[in-house]
């Protein structure tokens, strides 16, 4: 089986059957719009908008209008210069989930090739992932810092997460993954001691 390649940019679909598709080709943060609730999601336009500052975003939605028009909003929402855009043809037919092909006829993301998609990422400029220099952050430190696995976690999660100026809500995986993102554990850690100062805990 051929190693999947290491993602440097936060990749950008619109469900969930699109994200599962490109997480077996490759590896790397796959966020979804879901489909058009990105346009009154918040947290979630925040979330991109810090990111795309850090690592860019590349686009991948189905070659419709409805995955063109969500392709605006968030390249105007995150700022051209941190988006990539990544193509796959307008091909006819239907995923084999559905019982009736989409509005326009054409296979959405999650029924393109492997190949086409792939060769949509390598020519929308796709980054090679660098070695972090330090370890990765994990769920074992994230319970070891009380922001899971505890009875009041949810609660200090959501805090830290403010002091950050990330999204309060997101889940342990999504969590872990938008962390190594943007921080080494070494950062990380010198955050929390920075939010515990100003909590007046030691």
């Amino acid at each position: 089986m051929k190693e999947k390649r290491k993602v440097e940019q936060v990749l950008l679909v619109e469900g969930r059957y699109d994200a599962s598709r490109l997480a077996g080709l490759v590896e790397g943060l796959i966020l979804t719009t879901d489909g058009f609730a990105i346009f009154k999601d918040k947290e979630k336009q925040a979330l991109l908008r810090t990111l795309g500052r850090q690592r860019g975003v590349m686009i991948l939605t189905d070659s419709d209008a409805a995955g063109f028009r969500i392709r605006r909003f968030v390249s105007d929402l995150i700022g051209q210069q941190y988006v990539s855009q990544a193509y796959v043809p307008a091909i006819p037919g239907k995923e084999r989930r559905k019982a009736l092909p989409g509005k326009e006829g054409l296979l959405g993301v999650e029924g393109v090739p492997d190949e086409e998609i792939l060769r949509a990422l390598e020519n929308a400029g796709l980054r090679q992932a660098q070695k972090s220099a330090g370890r990765p952050i994990t769920y074992t430190d994230l319970y070891e810092w009380g922001l899971s696995g505890r009875a009041d976690c949810a609660q200090r999660r959501r805090d830290f997460l403010q002091f950050l100026g990330l999204p309060p809500r997101l889940s342990k995986k999504a969590l872990c993954q938008v962390l190594n993102t943007i921080y080494t554990y070494e950062e990380l850690a010198d955050a929390l001691e920075h939010w515990h100062q100003n909590r007046g805990e030691t």
